[in-house]
């Protein structure tokens, strides 16, 4: 008895090992870049993609442009917002 629970101890311990490598190895293979390349990459990113939450480097941003602006109509009697509570 003592020798089968081992047995199944053993086999659960190799089964766990057996997929830990094989996510090990999963990793290893994934494409990599270096460093450097990736923050260059997020800086040409940064100074190419306008963001309008920084108005001091663009300048003001348009109500047409400004994604965080209030959305235009659909108010009803003059109130601000974009939802209506009923």
């Amino acid at each position: 008895m003592t020798t089968k629970k081992t047995y199944n101890i053993s086999e659960t311990k190799l089964k766990r090992l057996l997929e830990y490598n094989e996510r090990l190895q999963s990793q290893f293979e994934l494409p990599r870049i270096p460093v450097s390349e990736a923050s260059a990459s997020l800086i040409e990113y940064c100074n190419a993609t306008k963001d309008p939450l920084i108005p001091s480097i663009w300048g003001p941003v348009s109500k047409e442009e400004d994604p965080f602006a209030p959305a235009a109509g659909g108010s009803k009697g003059g109130e601000s917002g974009c939802c209506v509570v009923m």
